[in-house]
């Protein structure tokens, strides 16, 4: 455990920041596993509606810096290449 007063601070600031990256990273996983799920079910309008809130985290995940941009363009157009398929 660290003595100095800045670095206990930023123990503190990176064990949240950790916790919030987790967070929205498996909020993310579990966006694009759904749109998944509902392309194997050939839900179309399901699909359609999931892909929505998938695009956004994935959107938001690389905004901040949890994922690469290039990953996250990656992997909506393949999930919308799967959707336009149905």
């Amino acid at each position: 455990m660290p003595n100095i007063k800045s670095a206990i601070k930023r123990v503190k600031t990176s064990e949240d920041r950790n916790a919030q990256n987790t967070t929205a990273k498996s909020a993310m996983r579990t966006a694009v596993k759904k749109a998944d799920a509902a392309v194997v079910n050939n839900d179309s309008a399901v699909a359609k509606e999931v892909f929505a809130e998938a695009a956004r985290k994935l959107d938001k995940a690389a905004a901040k810096g949890l994922i690469h941009k290039n990953a996250a363009a990656r992997k909506k157009s393949r999930l919308a290449k799967k959707i336009n398929a149905l």
